[in-house]
């Protein structure tokens, strides 16, 4: 039986198979749909800047996990895979979009977001979110994980497959440039 395994490369966490002995414990992917779709779904969406999108890159990620399940080398590493594959296939969708802009040479029309999107969101938080949304991508996906998701820095580290002082330095600057765009005080 395949195991399912983290790999954290330079650039991405990646999911590798080894041979192993299948686990007894198994991975209920139903429990962690009802538990973490929303918090995943919010994620996503902070990251690609699209509701749809992001719905389907967590149903992938979803679909990923329950396909791989039975070789999960730890059960409760399950969400930890399952975020680390809603950050990756977010960033496919990024480059996708870039790759799409780039051929066609076409402007994508702005986007209008729907009459219910932002009705939960103070106007604070739409400015601010407007502003992470205009950090490079490393910054915007550390203070995404770390202030919306509420990670620690070694679950960032995990999750991106960088550094914990890669975190710190990121999350940073992001604060600092988030603080000068923003008219606060460094």
């Amino acid at each position: 039986m395949a195991a399912l395994v983290l790999v954290h490369s330079d650039r991405d966490v990646e999911a590798r198979e080894i041979e192993e002995p299948s686990s007894p414990r198994a991975v209920d992917v139903p429990a962690l749909y009802q538990q973490h779709w929303r918090a995943m779904v919010r994620l996503a969406v902070l990251l690609v800047d699209d509701l749809a999108s992001a719905e389907d890159v967590v149903q992938d990620a979803f679909v990923a996990l329950h396909r791989r399940s039975s070789g999960l080398r730890d059960p409760q590493a399950a969400t930890a895979y399952l975020r680390a594959s809603v950050v990756n296939l977010s960033r496919s969708v990024i480059r996708h979009r870039q790759v799409v802009r780039k051929h066609l040479k076409v402007a994508e029309p702005e986007a209008t977001p729907g009459a219910d999107e932002y009705a939960v969101l103070r106007d604070e938080h739409r400015e601010t979110l407007a502003a992470v949304r205009r950090l490079p991508r490393r910054q915007q996906e550390v203070l995404v994980l770390r202030y919306w998701s509420g990670l620690s820095e070694r679950e960032i580290a995990e999750t991106l497959g960088i550094s914990q002082g890669s975190v710190k330095s990121a999350a940073s600057r992001g604060i600092a440039t988030l603080q000068q765009t923003m008219g606060g005080t460094q």
